[in-house]
């Protein structure tokens, strides 16, 4: 019979045999789950919603320093906050646990209220778009309305607290680490800095930007050494001229001591005429020398023409004297003047030399240096680079900690403060009610099920095949108590009717 085929009408038919054990374990359900549900002990719920405010000052404007975020943040409060360190003088302040804690070890206590306090965080919305964390909720439960409000405020504040030491501790250690790399980087452009002015002390002249400069002085002094060169030359020239004229003047001075002339005037003239000739061929007639020239063959003409209409007896009768005349110490003087000038020239000229060698060693060493003065300032951009950036970020840091400081940064702002509930969250006794009912029914419909499959009545004609694995060859109807005390005679005027009464009762 464990091979019975149960259908629709199987299953009213077992509800009709058994509806009054299922009504009974339906009946008596829901007042014992009641019962059960008043021998709990009551637990109240207080909740304290917490919402993450941003800053009042825009991040373009100042860059917030901690930049971890509030879901990480929120993670790592939360381990702080629920430790035992934290949590313990609550349990002590508070008086939770009274009964349990001569009982219970601190750590079992402390394991009960972290099992008591939720920390849920509010998923933002999908519309909006936005990552970051809107706020989170503080859930307390425990055996005291009051109290759980009271526990749920202090952790609420504990959160708050934390968040803001926090926000405070990491600005101003990264205020103090980015001061202290800031020192190292100016110590380092210090250095950097001197290395750099003693390269340039010791090379001034010889940089790379005063290059150009060097070989438009080099070109100066290579003019100006041409112009003393020509300026030598002219003036040496001038000394053997003047010279020359000078052992005329003193071979005819001589002459006129001892009565001979060797030398006449027109002779001279000729002479002053022919060095005319010479520098004029060299020069314009707007130089000095030449205009000299010009100047001492006019006077030398008058002198010729006045001593024409002197008679030359009057010439012999002058007077001897030892005294040289005045053109010879004249000339004298000009070639004194000429050795002057060639000394100075000479002079002027070796040191135009010595300067075009120094500029022209400048520059062939430029190269060398270049490369030299490219590392040294590589080095130093590299160093004020790094220092100006440091700097900006402590003056950034230095912000951002001036503005968690003054509360201006992103804050954590309670929105619905701790509740004090009126009614236990812990046991909902309608709800104990409703699942007393609902277990009785199950109970009662499986205890029928289990009733109904090891009955081993035959119900129905498929029970029967079922059973006996044989077709069914005839029907035997049902025999009453009346049909029972009839005559047997009385069955066998009906015909077509079997006499099997011992087989019905079988």
């Amino acid at each position: 019979m464990t091979q019975r085929e149960l259908t629709p009408a199987a299953y009213v038919a077992m509800l009709r045999r058994r509806w009054v054990m299922i009504a009974f374990f339906s009946i008596i359900g829901p007042p014992l789950a009641y019962g059960v549900s008043r021998l709990l002990p009551n637990r109240y719920k207080s909740q304290t919603l917490v919402l993450v405010e941003a800053p009042s000052v825009p991040s373009d404007l100042v860059r917030p320093v901690d930049t971890t975020g509030v879901g990480q943040r929120l993670a790592s409060m939360r381990q702080e906050i629920l430790s035992r360190t934290r949590l313990e003088p609550v349990i002590r302040q508070f008086g939770l646990y009274t009964g349990d804690i001569n009982k219970t070890p601190m750590d079992g206590l402390v394991g009960q209220l972290q099992n008591a306090i939720d920390v849920s965080p509010v998923q933002p919305m999908a519309q909006t778009g936005g990552g970051g964390l809107p706020g989170f909720t503080v859930t307390v439960t425990l055996a005291s309305a009051r109290t759980a409000q009271q526990v749920c405020s202090a952790v609420t504040s504990m959160f708050i607290e934390e968040n803001l030491k926090l926000r405070q501790q990491h600005s101003e250690d990264t205020t103090q680490f980015l001061s202290e790399q800031l020192a190292g980087a100016k110590a380092n452009l210090d250095a950097q800095d001197a290395k750099l002015a003693a390269f340039k002390g010791h090379y001034i002249g010889a940089l790379p930007d005063e290059e150009q400069t060097n070989l438009n002085i080099l070109t100066g002094l290579t003019s100006q050494l041409d112009a003393a060169s020509q300026a030598l030359a002219r003036a040496q020239q001038d000394k053997t001229f003047s010279e020359s004229l000078l052992t005329q003047q003193i071979a005819a001075f001589q002459a006129s001591q001892t009565g001979h002339d060797p030398q006449t005037q027109e002779q001279q003239l000729s002479a002053l005429q022919t060095q005319l000739a010479g520098l004029q061929a060299r020069y314009t007639d707007d130089y000095p020398d030449v205009i000299k020239a010009k100047n001492n063959i006019a006077a030398l003409q008058k002198k010729i023409a006045e001593n024409n209409d002197t008679k030359a007896a009057t010439a012999d009768k002058a007077p001897k004297t030892t005294v040289e005349s005045t053109p010879i110490t004249q000339l004298r003087a000009q070639i004194h003047s000429y050795d002057q000038t060639i000394a100075e020239k000479t002079k002027e000229q070796d040191q135009i030399k010595e300067q075009i060698r120094q500029y022209q060693a400048r520059i062939q060493s430029s190269p060398i240096v270049e490369q030299q003065y490219k590392e040294l300032t590589r080095g130093y951009q590299t160093a004020l680079d790094s220092y100006n950036q440091l700097l900006k970020n402590r003056d950034t840091s230095e912000m951002g900690a001036a503005l968690e400081r003054k509360q201006q940064g992103e804050q954590f702002v309670v929105l619905d403060p701790a509740n004090l509930p009126s009614a236990p969250s812990f046991p909902n006794r309608p709800l104990f009610a409703l699942a007393g009912l609902a277990g009785g029914l199950a109970l009662g419909v499986g205890l029928t099920l289990f009733l109904e499959l090891q009955d081993t009545s035959f119900r129905s004609e498929r029970d029967v095949e079922l059973a006996l694995r044989l077709p069914v060859l005839a029907m035997v109807p049902a025999i009453d108590a009346e049909s029972a005390t009839r005559p047997a005679a009385s069955s066998k005027d009906q015909p077509g009717s079997l006499q099997l009464e011992m087989g019905a009762r079988s």
